[in-house]
């Protein structure tokens, strides 16, 4: 899998060309957690989130369908003892219906076949009035790094910009949603809503 070959180089690479955006981002979604908050955080990559959110709430569960990327956030979380690593696929959660009270999905969204699966699957394990974060890079299309990914083979089905992924949430019937557009060479905007 692309994602476990390069998940060594990852951080590298992604705080090279665009650590300034993360850190704005990362420290955003952190910001929205509170100390009583039971999390699901879906795509975790190397824990990028992870290791800023799990300080922040009672309990963190940090799934990726790539083993190399699991491996990197355990590792980055191991001094955290609320933290559980483990495999998962964001379109078949494993979990029961109204488990988390928030669940994040960070620059996950363009990579699935199934968007919608994603988000209902989002939808049914956060509990009624629980929040949805869904940060995604948008205009990568056009980055230098966001091709040179893709050419290497990861698998991009769809590129943002702020008016299509504004789009996107009002096509699925989720209407409440706040964005959040964070600065950097790859734009990211977080969308932010209340389960309901």
């Amino acid at each position: 899998m692309f994602w476990s070959k390069i998940a060594g180089v990852y951080d590298l690479v992604e705080n090279a060309y665009n650590g300034k955006a993360n850190a704005r981002t990362t420290d955003y979604v952190a910001s929205l957690m509170t100390g009583d908050d039971k999390v699901l955080e879906c795509a975790c990559g190397t824990g990028m989130f992870s290791v800023k959110i799990a300080p922040r709430v009672k309990d963190l569960t940090a799934t990726d369908l790539a083993e190399g990327m699991l491996r990197q956030t355990a590792r980055k979380c191991k001094a955290f003892g609320n933290v559980r690593v483990e495999p998962g696929d964001i379109t078949e959660l494993r979990f029961a219906d109204d488990t988390f009270d928030k669940a994040v999905a960070a620059n996950v969204i363009h990579l699935v076949d199934d968007p919608k699966k994603a988000i209902d699957e989002l939808k049914r394990v956060v509990k009624p009035g629980g929040m949805i974060i869904i940060p995604t890079y948008i205009h990568f299309d056009r980055s230098i790094a966001a091709n040179v990914f893709n050419k290497a083979g990861a698998g991009f089905k769809r590129h943002f910009t702020e008016e299509n992924y504004k789009k996107f949430f009002e096509d699925l019937g989720i209407d409440d949603v706040k964005f959040n557009v964070l600065d950097g060479r790859m734009q990211c905007d977080v969308a932010v809503f209340t389960n309901g």
